[in-house]
């Protein structure tokens, strides 16, 4: 079994096991991350659905990440990225929100470098987890970086989750 299948495997039981879904909003990453997820078998107890926001004005307007913060900052920033993983996890109802945005080329975007991925998971009572990554290499090498990096973020995010329930 590959790394991120087993990585993959463990998120949704651990999902599964305390009656909680998940969500994702895409960016550079278009589907890969959903794709990931859903690759175990048994995933649709857990996975909701996601939202494939590859273009700025979709992020304000299905997401409701702020004009005003797209205006001010481009569309690859944490804040960004917080606020998809909010508005994913508020427009299906999930548990948990996990959201990518970033640069994996081949030119800069909005003034940031390739490379540059801002990963965030958003949860219900509110607290969002950050992952802010520098990633060298081609495009597809940046775009499956970030989806690994993604569901290691959520991973640590309901282990953590859980030994809070748990103690």
């Amino acid at each position: 079994m590959s790394h991120r299948l087993l990585a993959t495997t463990n998120v949704l039981s651990l999902l599964v096991r305390e009656g909680e879904t998940v969500s994702v909003a895409e960016s550079l990453t278009a589907g890969l991350i959903g794709a990931a997820l859903t690759a175990p078998s048994g995933a649709s107890a857990a996975f909701v659905g996601g939202v494939i926001s590859y273009a700025t004005e979709l992020k304000h307007r299905l997401l409701e990440v702020p004009a005003g913060l797209l205006e001010r900052e481009g569309a690859v920033h944490p804040e960004v990225a917080a606020a998809m993983a909010d508005g994913v996890r508020r427009l299906t109802g999930s548990t948990y929100g996990l959201a990518a945005t970033g640069v994996a080329g081949p030119e800069p975007q909005d003034g940031k470098p390739v490379g540059t991925v801002h990963l965030a998971v958003s949860g219900s009572d509110g607290r969002v987890w950050h992952r802010d990554l520098h990633l060298a290499g081609t495009r597809e090498e940046i775009r499956e970086w970030t989806v690994n990096e993604a569901v290691d973020l959520l991973q640590g995010v309901l282990e953590a989750s859980v030994g809070e329930h748990s103690g």
